[in-house]
């Protein structure tokens, strides 16, 4: 305590600059709007940074697992696209219709890669932050994938980073269905677990069993039909008792998520200038 005490005696007047320094600094952000804004954009663009930074030296230690996860994934796809190419071809004899379908409807999408700057899994409001923004095209309600399936929606967009509110968020509804099924349904998360979330709505006469994959169904502008959200583990009865609830385990590992898709769909804008035309013609009448 002595020593302590003859610290301060000898460098009371730095301690005292520095306790004015910081005070003054303090004064100058808080009650001056400029100074304020310039602080609160360089503490935005540092932290983006550092997040940038730390996500950067994590990828790289896990370069070995995506490498694994990418070459396990793409050869089942390889498997699921001959077998489904043998199969249409075995029923109708025709192979050229398919591939001019299947052009078409991939030339609809474009993809931008993004890395994950920023990601919580523990909290009722979870968010993502992802490398990629304005300057790369990013928009507002834009899906977001990842190798494995759904993430979520851009939420927020600067010009070198966005938001995207995943799955795991109280607020995220998104349109799916049980595949080979036809009944649809959304998607709800009440927190816990990152790896589960629930299905709501899903009607009383619908057949479906535990194992089904649950997909994006393509009724929303945000997502093409056909992306997997994750797999059936449990039912329950809603809570009227007018509808079941499926618990889904989730296709992405929200936990060890680095790399994202964003989806951009060439005819979004159009179908967003048409359905704001609608709502503005039914405000009329």
């Amino acid at each position: 305590m002595r020593n302590l005490l003859d610290f301060i005696a000898k460098y009371n007047n730095w301690l005292l600059f520095v306790v004015l320094e910081v005070a003054s600094l303090l004064l100058l952000f808080q009650f001056n709007h400029y100074q304020g804004s310039v602080w609160f954009t360089s503490a935005n663009w540092m932290t983006g940074m550092v997040y940038e930074l730390d996500s950067s030296v994590e990828a790289f230690f896990s370069l070995k697992k995506v490498n694994t996860d990418l070459a396990r994934k793409n050869f089942f796809l390889e498997r699921q696209v001959n077998q489904l190419s043998r199969l249409y071809a075995e029923a109708t004899g025709d192979t050229l219709t398919r591939e001019k379908l299947a052009a078409a409807n991939i030339a609809q999408y474009e993809v931008v890669q993004a890395k994950v700057v920023s990601n919580t899994v523990n909290r009722p409001d979870n968010l993502i932050t992802i490398d990629k923004g304005r300057a790369d095209g990013i928009e507002v309600d834009m899906g977001v994938t990842s190798g494995n399936g759904v993430v979520g929606v851009v939420y927020l967009v600067s010009d070198h980073y966005s938001i995207v509110m995943p799955l795991l968020n109280s607020k995220s509804r998104i349109s799916c269905a049980i595949r080979n099924r036809g009944y649809f349904g959304y998607t709800k998360w009440n927190g816990g677990a990152s790896n589960y979330a629930s299905v709501e709505d899903i009607p009383r006469h619908a057949h479906f069993k535990r194992g089904d994959w649950v997909e994006t169904s393509g009724y929303s502008s945000i997502f093409p039909a056909g992306i997997i959200v994750g797999k059936i583990v449990e039912v329950y009865n809603s809570s009227d008792g007018l509808s079941y609830r499926l618990k889904i385990h989730l296709s992405t590992d929200f936990a060890n998520l680095r790399d994202v898709c964003v989806i951009k769909d060439k005819s979004f804008v159009e179908r967003q200038q048409l359905l704001e035309t609608a709502r503005d013609s039914l405000k009329l009448r």
